[in-house]
């Protein structure tokens, strides 16, 4: 069977997308390699997406993923690794087996960069996003580890939230814009503790205790704290599709608000592409742009 259009990840981005492309009519192939709703079902509680006052993120992508399923998404459990265009079809080559469709929408979101010693608490006091799960630390002192653009304006925004907030990176000195850092060095609710590093994460009666380890020579320091933000940059799950979209320098694809790439029926949507904001709402925004571009595509074939 030859698909009207392939979804490639089965996030936020990916069964909107499906769910769009479905009701204008298409035949849908949903492929996902691990777990339907990514990221978002590791968030006990979701309170910024609309129509929600609060739900748990594996509810919301639950709820999602039976629409999609309704509405007809045929779903493939594989991961996808190589992709051809053959006399105008896509020829999607995954481990176990091969999906062929007439248009593609890429929405394989990305990876934290994971925290091994804080991994058995991701969810319980462990937090990859400052922006979903910083208002239940509201008045509280929580703790950031990383030393991005991306950690420094975490700590920044939960400054703004939180009593205090501890700024932890293995090096002196931090990688972030300088407009960022003349923010951060201003802020005295942020407190910095360089050359040093997360070795152990445990849970206590009160939040979270953990051990920084010294890279400078000095002794081991306990730190407890509410709860812990993880910033140590994004890996994004594009490298199969390299030949097929342009990627920017840290691998997100090169794209528009219009989701479109360089090839013709190739469309892509959510965090796996080159945007400002990464949100739930703006992954299913994308998902709706993709899903409608490849059904106006296949109808112009």
């Amino acid at each position: 069977m030859v698909y009207d259009v392939a979804v490639i990840g089965a996030g936020i981005a990916g069964m909107t997308a499906a769910i769009y492309a479905l009701r204008a009519g298409k035949t849908v192939a949903l492929i996902e390699k691990e777990s339907v709703g990514g990221q978002i079902t590791l968030s006990p509680k979701v309170e910024n997406y609309p129509g929600y006052k609060a739900v748990s993120g594996l509810d919301l992508a639950d709820g999602i993923f039976a629409q999609a399923m309704e509405l007809g998404a045929a779903l493939e459990v594989d991961e996808v690794k190589e992709v051809k265009k053959e006399d105008g079809i896509f020829r999607l080559i995954c481990a176990y087996t091969e999906v062929s469709a007439k248009s593609i929408v890429i929405a394989t979101g990305l990876m934290h960069r994971r925290l091994e010693a804080a991994e058995q608490l991701a969810g319980q006091g462990v937090s990859y996003c400052a922006v979903c799960d910083g208002m239940f630390y509201k008045g509280k002192t929580v703790a950031v580890v990383g030393g991005g653009n991306t950690a420094v304006s975490e700590a920044l925004y939960l400054a703004d939230i939180c009593e205090k907030v501890y700024l932890i990176h293995r090096r002196t000195g931090y990688r972030a814009e300088k407009a960022v850092m003349d923010r951060l060095y201003s802020n005295e609710k942020i407190v910095r503790l360089e050359n040093r590093t997360v070795e152990t994460v445990e849970r206590t009666d009160a939040g979270l205790r953990l051990t920084l380890r010294s890279t400078s020579g000095e002794e081991d320091m306990p730190l407890d704290t509410a709860g812990l933000f993880v910033a140590l940059g994004h890996i994004p799950q594009n490298t199969p599709f390299a030949e097929l979209i342009d990627l920017d320098e840290y691998g997100f694809a090169a794209s528009g608000e219009d989701c479109t790439t360089r090839t013709p029926g190739v469309f892509v949507a959510g965090d796996c592409r080159e945007k400002s904001v990464r949100q739930l709402t703006t992954a299913a925004a994308d998902g709706a742009v993709a899903g409608l571009a490849a059904s106006k595509y296949v109808d112009g074939l």
